[in-house]
């Protein structure tokens, strides 16, 4: 319980202190936002607002996480590590969008395709990692399962390894997108990643204390088979305290903007929790905000599509997408908006640890 403690305080400390001084450096050297033509008027004003902050975000959980062994003196985990190069291995594929936007002083930066082709390299090798038996423990559980899972594995559905990797990189890809769509107001997907991942931290600590590896807890309706949720606890805290440290910066007006790096590595990093932690359906919940955005996507797209094919003229369901921009085309002011999507997220948090929860009283 240290070691959350310690990763979550360190992270906090190296987010806040080192956003300062990215905003002091990337300013220099002109590292500034690109802001899309198409989207609200108002946001015109953020062009040159430094960004990449996501580099901060990863750094400060890295160093929190590491940080935390050294003090306890306790080695890293297999399950550990490899979230940290999921977190790290998206947040890479954002940094080059984020590069490639800055050099050539555009809104757009790696192609979709490209974009995509990096995630799914860096899901995949995840993927055969957390599935490979070399990482297996003395009970034989490997950090990722071949099961689907909701709040633990459903143990009647067993998957073949190609079939689970294509889910591994579902959700990764899903995830990861998800994230980025909703980070387009100051705070807003800091703010809300702060709370999934808080949340995670509690499953984490939860599944630690009704390990099935514990003497007397062999009961399969009331222990949780995961690989290292205690050290998966203290990355998922990391994470919470750079996310804590980076949105005293980039709360509206926002200083500095995480980018492509901070959105694609914290989504990546959810993708991951949900995987390691057999909790894919309930990041579903968890994550209900994220779903929203994406959808919100989906729909537009849909609906533009269909009816220009119908009618022979494409219409919108919303003024914008994603859709918190069409709340602020009614007129919302950005803090609003964002104010009133963290509350979403907060009771989507409050409803997916009170399922989790409940599932565990159930079995009892």
């Amino acid at each position: 319980m240290r070691a959350i403690l310690f990763g979550g305080g360190l992270a906090l400390l190296v987010s806040l202190l080192g956003t300062r001084v990215a905003i002091n450096q990337f300013t220099r050297l002109g590292y500034g936002q690109e802001i899309r033509d198409d989207g609200p008027t108002s946001h015109h004003t953020k062009r040159g607002t430094p960004t990449m902050g996501g580099v901060v975000i990863i750094f400060a959980t890295v160093a929190g996480y590491f940080g935390a062994k050294l003090i306890i003196g306790d080695l890293p985990t297999a399950s550990a590590l490899l979230l940290l190069f999921l977190f790290v291995g998206t947040g890479l594929v954002g940094f080059l969008d984020d590069v490639i936007k800055i050099s050539k002083q555009r809104s757009l930066g790696l192609r979709s395709k490209a974009k995509m082709i990096g995630l799914t390299v860096v899901a995949l090798i995840f993927g055969i990692l957390s599935l490979s038996p070399w990482l297996e423990d003395d009970r034989g559980q490997t950090p990722a399962s071949r099961h689907i899972s909701f709040i633990r594995d459903i143990g009647w559905i067993t998957l073949p390894t190609v079939v689970v990797l294509l889910l591994i990189w579902l959700i990764v890809a899903a995830t990861s997108n998800g994230v980025n769509l909703t980070d387009g107001l100051d705070g807003l997907a800091t703010g809300a990643g702060v709370m999934v991942f808080g949340a995670y931290m509690f499953v984490n600590i939860w599944q630690n204390n009704q390990w099935c590896g514990q003497t007397g807890l062999d009961q399969p309706n009331l222990c949780y088979e995961v690989r290292d949720p205690l050290d998966l606890a203290v990355v998922a805290a990391a994470i919470t305290g750079a996310c804590f440290g980076f949105l005293w910066w980039n709360a509206s007006p926002a200083a500095i903007f995480m980018g492509d790096t901070g959105s694609l590595a914290l989504g990546g990093a959810l993708a991951g929790l949900a995987i390691l932690t057999r909790t894919e359906l309930l990041l579903i919940i968890l994550g209900g905000l994220f779903v929203l955005e994406t959808v919100s996507v989906v729909l537009q797209v849909a609906t533009f599509k269909v009816t220009k094919r119908v009618t022979g003229t494409g219409r919108r369901l919303f003024r914008i997408a994603p859709i918190h921009h069409h709340f602020e085309m009614l007129g919302w002011e950005q803090v609003t908006v964002v104010i009133r999507f963290w509350i979403i997220t907060g009771i989507c948090v409050a409803a997916g640890l009170g399922v989790f929860y409940a599932e565990w009283v159930a079995g009892i």
